[in-house]
């Protein structure tokens, strides 16, 4: 193993933020607890930095804002893999995102990779290094550390400052740099991370088959449930199995006897909760659930031939990105796909800004957008794709 500072105690935070005033770049990765609890806990924290190796335990600590200083320092490059998770946990719990990052997971995206590509693989790959992974599930929350746990977490900063000298490298010679800024950039965007309270009720598929007064109910459920959660700081699933919810939300207008009689439905879970089901599902609805409820897109009907119509044009990009060495996961995600399909104007959103205007120009851009008057034209000596007289 690798020389480290052992970061514990006030004092030794405060002798490493003098120690590392005032330098270029920082690569850092985190691990953190999140089954059973609704608050995520931050367990460990590695930094690799030109003055040493640091593994800072924030469990001990009363604060960590000499390592948020840095991380929020513009002037420090900051590196990591995957970071997203990590920079969701510091938004969302201390209210700051790091600023000049480098993610060498999506800056694989723009040299070839498979995105998104594990760590494991790319060290392998970039730097001839075979890393042991053994302690993915490990309980960080244990005190104290092992040194088979230090060792798992050092090797997920060590690698990356090599790493980021050869992609960086590459990038600008492919002239790609510049793209993979504008992702670095996105995800250092703090409203990235901010929680719509009702977004897991929206995303439900119970939502689009309930009738108006089920809907209320489902809205109201998921809300007592992530509350319930988060007073308790339990996880959601130990106040409410998700898959419980949609027994509650059939049943609950045939009364208490029906959800007892489910028998996917445990009694106690009833006899626990009943009188509060009952509440929530009979309560008349508010102007705020009512505008809430309105903001549900309604699936246009199933058309299997513009289905096909949809994964030719992906087809193509997914051609264009392969063709460009630059992962389509990346580029154009299924899940944008899915948005323009259900309204074309997102194809804007997609095409017409950024580093994607520049890779894909204006003709995706312009066919997705035209794309509910596609058509194939099957001749006996051809095949075309048109707009149906549409420009």
């Amino acid at each position: 193993m690798e020389a480290y500072t052992f970061i514990d105690t006030p004092e030794a935070l405060e002798a490493f933020g003098k120690e590392n005033n005032g330098i270029d770049w920082m690569c850092f990765d985190t691990e953190f607890v999140g089954e059973k609890r609704y608050f995520t806990l931050l367990c460990v924290i590695q930094i690799k930095t030109i003055h040493g190796n640091y593994v800072v335990d924030p469990i001990n600590l009363d604060n960590i804002d000499v390592i948020l200083d840095l991380l929020a320092d513009p002037d420090i490059v900051k590196i990591t893999h995957a970071g997203e998770n990590d920079y969701r946990l510091l938004s969302r719990q201390y209210d700051m995102t790091p600023t000049n990052t480098f993610d060498t997971q999506i800056a694989a995206g723009f040299l070839g990779y498979k995105y998104p590509v594990s760590f494991q693989k790319l060290v392998s790959s970039e730097l001839n290094i075979a890393l042991k992974k053994g302690y993915t599930v490990t309980n960080w929350e244990a005190r104290p550390l092992s040194k088979q746990q230090i060792s798992y977490a050092l090797n997920d900063v060590l690698p990356l400052y090599d790493l980021w000298q050869n992609m960086k490298t590459r990038l600008e010679k492919e002239g790609r740099f510049s793209w993979a800024r504008e992702e670095f950039e996105a995800l250092e965007d703090g409203a990235r991370y901010e929680k719509d309270p009702h977004e897991e009720a929206l995303k439900s598929n119970l939502m689009r088959k309930a009738n108006k007064q089920e809907k209320v109910f489902l809205l109201r459920l998921y809300s007592w449930r992530r509350e319930e959660a988060e007073r308790k700081n339990y996880s959601k699933e130990m106040i409410l199995p998700s898959k419980m919810i949609g027994h509650i939300a059939r049943g609950i207008r045939s009364g208490k006897k029906a959800l007892k009689g489910n028998r996917r439905l445990p009694d106690k879970i009833v006899e626990r909760h009943w009188s509060n089901f009952e509440s929530l599902y009979h309560k008349s609805p508010s102007d705020e659930e009512l505008a809430v409820l309105n903001t549900i897109k309604h699936h246009n009907r199933d058309d299997p031939q513009k289905d096909l119509l949809y994964e030719i044009l992906y087809s193509v990009i997914k051609y264009k990105c392969l063709d460009e060495g630059i992962d389509v996961s990346l580029a154009f995600p299924r899940a944008d796909l899915k948005l323009i399909k259900e309204d074309v104007s997102h194809a804007d959103v997609v095409f017409k800004k950024g580093w994607r205007q520049e890779f894909f120009g204006k003709t995706f851009n312009k066919w997705l957008k035209n794309s509910p008057h596609l058509q194939i034209d099957i001749g006996p000596e051809s095949i075309e794709l048109s707009m149906n007289g549409h420009e």
